[in-house]
């Protein structure tokens, strides 16, 4: 069996341990330097000047003999006479009870120089060792704040993750409240349309019925008053003929038959208000000719007759003028009432127009918005679901231990979650079993995994397939 070595992440954080470890023991050792004592500065010396005449006796000849000593190699060798009393040597005296005591001194202060010396290297070295320990205690103290870094880091991370989710949820929740409540209001605007639409139709054939009712009522009308008009006229020139006085009887008969019939006709009009432009103008000039031609026929007939009877003349053309009167004030209510009439047609019409467009336009503008909130909505869920599958990965990736000396191996896993995030089935596909063996097992100690809110997006991340590199 092969061993298995750490994963990537503990190797990473052992050399980020390192390289801090180091950084760490420069900073002390700069710290150290900088607070250390700098070196003391050399003692000044002094120097005492002292007459020969001033120093005692025995260090008066010592002092010469040296001197002469130093001396010597200047003189000449040959000149040098052994057998003269001033060149025999003399033996130096012996060291006096000072003399001692300023050696003993000397040997005393150099004993104590070393002490000294000693005692400060045995100072430097403690502090040495408690720099060193403080280099230690830093470590370990950065060690473990790193360690509480990356805990608190996770632990962030793990916490903002969660923060995320929720938000997304609800967002989602809230824009689904948001568009059922629009799709209610739609559907109560097209109701409302729908309703107002079946009411003008429905008044629209009303008026169209009482239309033609009208149209039709008008024409009876105009048909019984033309046939009353011919019959007058008949008996009225049949009259003429046979009796003038009996005429002008039967003409005034028949002009307030006339009139009886215009005022009907003017108050049938005036009541329907619906007669056409063209055929009221045509029927007021045919009956102001019919009735133009009656006259002068009457007059000429009445001149040639009788050559009288201005009564009944000036009667007719009152009863005429009174008749044209009528007819045109029934022809300016008609016209009143039919360009009213059209108007309102013409209104009723582009208001059922405008509507027709106005509920087509927003018809379409609701479909084209649940059009484009399901594709958002969908794609928002395909990256929920995308961000949460490339998280079980990294789960998955922290979770596997890699077996030693697979570096370079490749595993491919096909992974079934459960609404929970449980492993509910893994197919992984490898050539060394090793690394298969590896995979299932980090794949499964990863679990359970955490699963979008949204159920779109969780039903799209319960399935996915995944690549394995070993490194």
């Amino acid at each position: 069996m092969k061993k298995f070595q750490e994963p990537p992440f503990k190797q990473n954080a052992i050399a980020l341990g390192f390289t801090l470890g180091v950084h760490a023991i420069a900073i002390v050792g700069l710290l150290f330097l900088g607070l250390s004592k700098p070196p003391e500065e050399p003692k000044k010396l002094t120097t005492i000047l002292v007459k020969p005449e001033d120093l005692p006796q025995s260090l008066q000849q010592p002092e010469q003999q040296v001197t002469a000593d130093k001396q010597a190699p200047e003189v000449v060798s040959p000149n040098v006479d052994p057998t003269l009393p001033e060149n025999i040597p003399v033996a130096p005296p012996p060291p006096t009870a000072q003399q001692l005591a300023a050696e003993k001194q000397k040997v005393e202060q150099a004993q104590q120089a070393k002490l000294a010396e000693q005692k400060r290297k045995a100072d430097e070295a403690a502090r040495a060792k408690q720099v060193e320990e403080q280099r230690k205690l830093a470590e370990a103290q950065a060690q473990k704040q790193r360690v509480d870094a990356e805990a608190k880091r996770q632990a962030d991370a793990k916490a903002k993750t969660e923060a995320e989710s929720k938000r997304r949820a609800e967002q989602s929740a809230k824009a689904e409240a948001d568009a059922k409540v629009r799709q209610k209001a739609e559907q109560d605007a097209k109701l409302k349309q729908q309703k107002a639409a079946e009411n003008a139709k429905l008044q629209a054939q009303q008026e169209a019925k009482r239309k033609a009712d009208a149209d039709a009522k008008r024409k009876a009308d105009a048909d019984a008053k033309r046939k009353a008009d011919a019959d007058a006229k008949a008996k009225a020139e049949a009259d003429v003929k046979r009796k003038a006085d009996a005429d002008a009887k039967r003409k005034a008969e028949a002009d307030s038959k006339r009139k009886a019939d215009a005022d009907a006709k003017a108050k049938a009009d005036a009541d329907a208000k619906r007669k056409a432009d063209a055929d009221a103008k045509r029927k007021a000039d045919a009956d102001a000719k019919r009735k133009a031609d009656a006259d002068a026929k009457a007059k000429a007939d009445t001149d040639a007759k009788r050559k009288a009877d201005a009564d009944a003349k000036r009667k007719a053309d009152a009863d005429a003028k009174r008749k044209a009167d009528a007819d045109a004030k029934a022809k300016a209510d008609a016209d009143a009432k039919r360009k009213a009439d059209a108007d309102a047609k013409a209104k009723a019409e582009a208001d059922a127009k405008r509507k027709a467009e106005a509920e087509a336009d927003a018809k379409a503008a609701a479909a084209k918005k649940a059009e484009q909130d399901a594709a958002q909505k969908k794609a928002d869920a395909k990256r929920i679901a995308s961000t949460a599958k490339r998280d079980f990965e990294q789960k998955i990736y922290r979770a596997w231990n890699m077996p030693s000396g697979s570096s370079g191996q490749r595993a491919s896993a096909r992974v079934t979650l459960s609404d929970s995030g449980a492993v509910l089935s893994v197919v992984v596909s490898a050539s060394d079993p090793d690394v298969k063996a590896s995979v299932e097992a980090a794949v499964r100690a990863a679990a359970p995994y955490p699963m979008p809110d949204d159920p779109v997006a969780r039903r799209e991340a319960r399935s996915f397939t995944s690549s394995f590199t070993a490194k």
